[in-house]
């Protein structure tokens, strides 16, 4: 591992958590999450991972109080004393720039411990381990993954294509990072419900910002990017033999452009309109935004004389479907391609 040592950084705590070295005791702990299939799926080793494994590698990190520049240790992540998973952290030789991952045995997922030790390791690498960016890659498929540091600040940067060796094949890898900068931007983001939320047009002054609007990407599942909304509004589709017609707004709210809403209007071909789209930018979401925007449309419609507004969703983790369902919206039983379609009742 090299002659560097950091100084002592763990123990780490957080409301609930404790982030301290591993140790010998851990080694049954450790052995067995990483023998779960569900969670090597996802990660460099293979399962059943044997218990020696693990008593070699507590054993080889057992002097190291912190990150190593040109070295990785796995930091427990402790909550009541008892051990639910660990974040690994990997130094570059100049102690410049870390890699992290992170992993928690499948009783304790799903409260927030990863984000919560992640977080608290990303602020030590920052603010006290002093390294100008933190990066993580993620198999595309590992959905949970990509939100927990999407929810942190991380900005996705591509996609490394059949970049990975991993159960036999070469795999995609999505590369995120985030840099003491951008984690101060993400920080400061709009909190909160904002006072005021309009449906605005666009125009020469605006269009730069809406250009600018984007999801997180595991969001694109489920809401194409402004490019394809903009390919879309000026290239209509051709439905039952007639091109839709496009109707789109700016959502602006507090006076910022913060999310884009376009439906298909109703003509003589469509006898229904369409919630083509609705955005919402991932430094505005959180915030009540979107569903305040739907109400302004649904008001926009009603005025109109609509009785039904339709809409279609991709079923799976992420999907807006509780969205929709929550604000009324009935699956028709009908699909578009792989989406389910649903109706409001106005």
């Amino acid at each position: 591992m090299g002659s560097h040592r950091t100084a002592a950084l763990l123990p780490i705590r957080t409301p609930r958590l404790e982030l301290r070295p591993l140790r010998a005791a851990d080694a049954p702990a450790f052995a067995t999450y990483r023998s779960d299939p569900a969670i090597a799926r996802f990660q460099s080793w293979d399962a059943p991972y044997p218990l020696a494994d693990a008593e070699r590698l507590i054993a080889e990190q057992a002097e190291l109080g912190g990150p190593v520049p040109g070295a990785w240790i796995q930091i427990a992540v402790c909550l009541d004393g008892e051990l639910t998973g660990d974040v690994a952290v990997g130094l570059n030789a100049e102690g410049t720039i870390a890699t992290i991952g992170y992993t928690v045995a499948a009783p304790f997922q799903g409260r927030g411990i990863a984000r919560e030790a992640v977080a608290a390791m990303v602020d030590v690498l920052l603010d006290d381990v002093g390294v100008h960016r933190v990066e993580a890659s993620l198999d595309p498929a590992n959905v949970p993954s990509a939100r927990l540091v999407e929810q942190l600040g991380f900005d996705f940067e591509g996609t490394a294509h059949r970049a990975v060796w991993t159960a036999g094949r070469w795999a995609d890898d999505d590369r995120y990072a985030l840099t003491a900068d951008r984690r101060r931007s993400w920080s400061n983001r709009p909190r909160g419900r904002p006072a005021a939320v309009c449906l605005v047009e666009l125009a020469p002054a605006n269009r730069y910002a809406v250009m600018r609007l984007a999801t997180h990407h595991s969001d694109e599942r489920f809401v194409a990017p402004m490019a394809a909304t903009f390919v879309d509004a000026l290239a209509p589709e051709v439905v039952d033999g007639a091109p839709v017609v496009p109707w789109y707004r700016v959502i602006q709210a507090d006076g910022e452009a913060a999310g884009f809403v376009m439906i298909a209007e109703r003509t003589t071909a469509h006898a229904e309109a369409f919630l083509w789209r609705l955005l919402v930018d991932r430094r505005h979401q959180r915030r009540g935004i979107g569903d305040r925007a739907l109400a302004l449309l649904i008001d926009r419609l009603r005025s109109e004389g609509h009785e039904t507004l339709l809409v279609s969703w991709m079923p799976g983790r992420g999907s807006p479907e509780p969205f929709y369902v929550a604000r009324g919206f009935v699956p028709t039983g009908d699909t578009d391609g792989d989406e389910i379609v649903a109706r409001l009742r106005l």
